[in-house]
């Protein structure tokens, strides 16, 4: 069962936060740049679809540490106290430069490019590549699936197959920028705005003695 205790600040990698610590002793405060972008196609591929900006901007605006998170960081006996102190006040205060959503991108072009103070953007990397990697993959795939439908109707009913709640919500809303015409989802359509659509399962089928009932 999760724990709801912790917040999105804690979805990093463990070296982003040693590394910080580095800083911290080292009295880095200077600003850093770090930018964001695929080094290449998979097979048959020449063009990325950019998503993820929404949820990456979101993420960076209400970017902070709970005191359970502290909590948590402190447990692990890794860090200084006087930095997990240092910690629990930082906030984002940098800037984002960054591709509007729905782009077309390519290989090493940057998607966002992030520049705050080498703490704060080292230590947020992790999430934006995550929300950048999986939304953008996502909505790449449903531009390839509506380019080959040529003007058909399609529709999103990705939710059982997708990898957690969030990814199949946002694979609808992916759908939905790349012109799907609606949603099984009925909470992506909820949240989004999109068109809900849907049919019936085998198991509806099966709980009648005859088919044509």
């Amino acid at each position: 069962m999760s724990d709801s205790r912790y917040s999105s600040a804690l979805l990093t990698d463990l070296y982003q936060l040693t590394m910080a610590e580095v800083y911290w002793r080292q009295g880095m405060r200077q600003d850093a740049t770090f930018s964001l972008f695929f080094r290449g196609y998979p097979r048959d591929r020449a063009y990325y679809a950019v998503a993820g900006l929404e949820s990456a901007l979101d993420f960076l605006e209400g970017f902070s540490f709970t005191g359970d998170d502290i909590d948590y960081l402190r447990s692990t006996g890794i860090f200084d106290s006087e930095f997990l102190a240092f910690l629990s006040d930082v906030k984002f205060t940098g800037s984002v430069r960054a591709m509007p959503e729905g782009s077309l991108a390519f290989a090493d072009e940057p998607v966002m490019e992030v520049t705050a103070p080498i703490i704060e953007a080292q230590i947020v990397e992790t999430f934006l590549l995550n929300q950048l990697m999986t939304q953008t993959t996502l909505l790449t795939k449903a531009t390839r699936i509506t380019q080959a439908a040529q003007g058909r109707p399609v529709f999103d009913f990705a939710a059982r197959r997708t990898h957690g709640g969030e990814a199949a919500d946002m694979a609808a809303r992916c759908g939905a920028i790349a012109g799907f015409a609606g949603t099984s989802n009925v909470r992506a359509a909820a949240r989004f705005g999109i068109t809900l659509v849907g049919t019936m399962a085998h198991s509806f089928v099966q709980s009648f003695a005859e088919e044509i009932e």
